[in-house]
């Protein structure tokens, strides 16, 4: 819901961060690889309570996330690097309520499940109807920037951060932080399923 609108206003400062960065030893690819490697520190980090140690890895994460992007808009988007990022961003979102299930199993290991359950769904309706708009050439004016296809929904990138770091800053309210998101996550499945069916109904009528 909110990457639309955060999008076009961090993305002047990535572009100039990008320029710095652009030099021969620096590759899009190894952005996104890097800021996985990081990413994944979050997981240990949970497991120990050390959550603001986690918090400044999703960070770096994401900023490194959003550095790749640049990086590749300035050389040149490619199908493989667009796999590599979407890949293991679904990977490093997974990680994050796994974390938490590890840091308190027997308060959190089922709402983490509950949150880990929900991913899916928005996930697998992201991909699927991406997919299938790549078959039929669907124009995504919204996230012209993108390598594929981004379909919307009231949970998105943006919220998913801000779920993170709220987790992270105040971890003993996790369950209750996981259930709620849990179900705006079905909420944007629902939404996603009907419109992208709709959608590719229409293509056949």
């Amino acid at each position: 819901m909110l990457d639309r609108h955060i999008h076009p206003r961090i993305k002047p400062a990535l572009n100039r961060l990008a320029a710095w960065l652009d030099k021969p030893g620096i590759t899009p690819d190894g952005l996104t690889v890097a800021g996985f490697v990081v990413g994944v520190l979050a997981l240990p980090f949970l497991a120990l309570g050390w959550y603001l140690a986690a918090l400044v890895a999703i960070v770096f994460n994401r900023l490194l996330d959003g550095l790749d992007g640049a990086l590749a808009r300035r050389r040149g988007l490619t199908d493989a690097g667009g796999f590599l990022d979407i890949a293991l961003d679904f990977l490093f979102y997974a990680l994050v309520p796994f974390g938490f299930a590890l840091a308190a199993p027997e308060e959190n290991a089922l709402a983490a499940a509950w949150l880990l359950f929900a991913f899916i769904g928005t996930g697998s309706s992201f991909l699927a109807f991406a997919a299938l708009a790549a078959k039929h050439d669907i124009d995504n004016p919204g996230y012209a920037h993108k390598s594929f296809y981004y379909i919307g929904g009231l949970t998105e990138g943006t919220e998913t951060i801000a779920l993170f770091v709220l987790c992270c800053l105040f971890p003993a309210h996790f369950t209750l932080f996981a259930w709620v998101f849990g179900a705006l996550c079905w909420l944007t499945t629902t939404t996603r399923i009907w419109s992208g069916y709709v959608t590719l109904k229409s293509l056949n009528s």
